[in-house]
């Protein structure tokens, strides 16, 4: 995925897998749209079904192409003290002290263990998703990581009325309230930490490689991270 970290102090730009090829598909589209558009001109009336499929085909690939490039550039972004993802509908940061620790998912089902596509992020307190992350991505989080939760009912690892989505109040350890989207994030993770051990999940579609390699890379980070900050606290 990304070259070894020589020096742990350089930032890592991660390009995600889901924005690879966009501008080609897109230009390739138009280009085979155009083709087909002059073939129309001639034998419409001799193909006109084949014609109106390959015409099809090219607006899907168009339009494939265009959701790749309005992707970020970068999904992750790994600094020596700050971990960001970066979504199309907004962002989550976190200094690497908020982070307890990443792993790949995985749930044991008998004695064989079942890999999931995501990186799962426990946090040191759940409480810190509310100052870290944008409104609009943790309306979107819970409606893309569905599929978390409907396997997690599937698996028993949480019961049937715990992965209904939850907008009632979610009340801070400080005092304070949260509603709406947010709130209904934050009873979310809490679920999704109690079956799975994460708070926050990074799909393998967001990365550049394999789930393994990024884990060890970013779990580079953070241990950097806390021997920096212990040696600060000491």
């Amino acid at each position: 995925m990304v070259s070894p970290v020589k020096n742990i102090r350089e930032t890592i730009k991660i390009k995600a897998i889901a924005r690879h090829h966009g501008l080609f598909i897109t230009l390739m589209g138009f280009i085979a749209l155009l083709v087909v558009a002059t073939l129309c001109s001639y034998f419409w009336l001799q193909a006109r079904l084949p014609l109106m499929f390959m015409l099809l085909a090219c607006l899907v690939a168009i339009f494939i192409g265009l959701l790749k490039l309005v992707e970020p550039k970068h999904s992750l972004v790994l600094a020596p003290k700050i971990l960001t993802f970066n979504h199309r509908h907004g962002r989550w940061q976190f200094n690497w002290q908020q982070i307890s620790n990443i792993h790949c998912v995985t749930n044991t089902i008998g004695i064989a263990k079942e890999e999931l596509n995501y990186v799962g992020v426990k946090l040191a307190a759940i409480d810190s998703i509310a100052e870290n992350i944008s409104l609009r991505l943790a309306n979107r989080m819970i409606h893309e990581q569905k599929p978390l939760l409907q396997y997690c009912i599937k698996q028993q690892l949480i019961s049937f009325e715990q992965g209904i989505l939850n907008f009632e109040p979610y009340v801070l350890r400080n005092g304070v309230v949260l509603k709406g989207p947010l709130a209904a994030f934050m009873h979310h993770s809490e679920v999704l930490h109690q079956a799975l051990g994460a708070h926050l999940f990074i799909s393998a579609s967001n990365l550049n490689g394999s789930i393994n390699d990024f884990v060890v890379l970013a779990n580079n980070y953070l241990a950097k991270a806390k021997v920096e900050g212990a040696n600060t606290s000491g």
